[in-house]
């Protein structure tokens, strides 16, 4: 990472998603989660998507942060729905 600090465009990248502004905005309005879906189980992750994710969110490091605001993010509708 260069000594860069995570953010959401370049977990965008590390996954090999579009990082535009536009392109993130659309991925998560098009991949809502279910509530009970957890981040890792979402069955549009490739395996080395997954992996890359798993292994970040173990890590408890930097990524830690990026990964649970793009987790709540991908769940907004399943939270207004609870509400």
């Amino acid at each position: 990472m260069n000594g860069l600090r995570p953010r959401m465009t370049y977990l965008f990248e590390q996954l090999g998603l579009d990082a535009s502004q536009d392109a993130i905005a659309q991925f998560i309005e098009q991949h809502q989660l279910a509530a009970q879906v957890d981040i890792l189980q979402a069955d549009f992750w490739n395996a080395s998507q997954r992996a890359f994710l798993e292994e970040k969110m173990n890590s408890d490091g930097e990524w830690t942060t990026v990964i649970d605001q793009l987790n709540e993010s991908l769940h907004e509708d399943s939270v207004k729905i609870g509400k």
